[in-house]
């Protein structure tokens, strides 16, 4: 009996997860749901930028303050794990930057 291998040459397939633009479906959605249309204040507070780990941190907090440990929080912090934060906290920052010069 022979075997035969099949190799497919072509870096687009499983490889392109992009979304509407962003990394992926879970940086999308996150960015959505969870920042879209947010303050500076809300998010910025004291700080004049936001920063990659105080998004994540944010967003946990949110999903997972009080949550019991189960199959629901596992799922959830599987699909956190795949969010791009520096990306969603350099998106937050330029649209900040750019609010801030137009109103001046």
């Amino acid at each position: 009996m022979k075997a035969f291998v099949l190799i497919i040459n072509n870096p687009k397939i499983m490889t392109d997860t992009k979304y509407n633009g962003w990394t992926n479906y879970a940086t999308w959605r996150i960015n959505l749901e969870i920042f879209d249309g947010a303050s500076p204040e809300e998010l910025l507070g004291e700080m004049i930028e936001v920063s990659a780990e105080n998004l994540e941190d944010y967003v946990e907090e949110i999903l997972f303050g009080e949550a019991p440990d189960g199959l629901i929080k596992d799922y959830a912090s599987a699909f956190v794990n795949d969010v791009n934060w520096q990306e969603i906290a350099d998106g937050i920052n330029d649209t900040f930057k750019q609010e801030i010069k137009e109103n001046l």
